[in-house]
């Protein structure tokens, strides 16, 4: 067996892995209220966490919000994640983020991410759409923990915002570029 092709089996086992339902059932609650609250909670430690991303949440249309997302590759890697998009604090719809890449890369991560939606057209571009690509369409700016502490709500102009956060694992490098955002119906 060659080297590319057993890394291409072990990142999609990876994948395969990582793409089951990232919120299980629990009893009494539904795989939605799971994803919501779960969407929810994530959002709060956010903003505990990064005084720009509160400011920016009490500005947005809307936040979707992925609690975790699952990376995973050698060679070849796939992530996946489900979350919800929050519009005043509820719920109103539910998405997954997929994504694939090939390079150098090698390990295994899980992170959260949140979209800020800052103006009406971004929120109903991205609503309207039967499948969002992050770097394709609307800019959408990723800010880590430098840039937030640096910014302002008042310079800061554009459609939609982008926080990572809460990574855990090792894998070199880490983006939102070129993910995919599906929505779904959870049960």
């Amino acid at each position: 067996m060659t080297t590319t092709w057993m890394a291409g089996v072990l990142a999609g086992s990876l994948l395969i892995c990582a793409a089951r339902p990232a919120v299980a059932q629990e009893e009494g609650k539904t795989e939605a209220a799971k994803l919501t609250s779960s969407s929810q909670a994530a959002l709060q430690k956010l903003y505990a966490s990064v005084e720009l991303a509160k400011q920016l949440g009490t500005k947005a249309q809307a936040v979707l919000v992925f609690p975790s997302v699952k990376k995973a590759g050698l060679g070849i890697g796939g992530q996946y994640g489900e979350g919800a998009l929050l519009k005043s604090g509820k719920a109103t719809a539910y998405y997954k983020t997929t994504g694939a890449s090939f390079g150098l890369q090698a390990g295994g991560q899980s992170y959260g991410y949140a979209m800020f939606f800052m103006s009406a057209k971004a929120l109903d571009d991205f609503v309207n759409a039967t499948g969002f690509e992050v770097g394709i369409g609307p800019s959408v700016v990723l800010l880590d923990e430098g840039k937030a502490k640096t910014a302002t709500t008042e310079t800061m102009k554009d459609d939609i915002y982008a926080f990572v956060f809460g990574q855990k694992g090792l894998m070199a490098g880490l983006g939102i570029q070129g993910n995919k955002i599906s929505k779904i119906t959870p049960q």
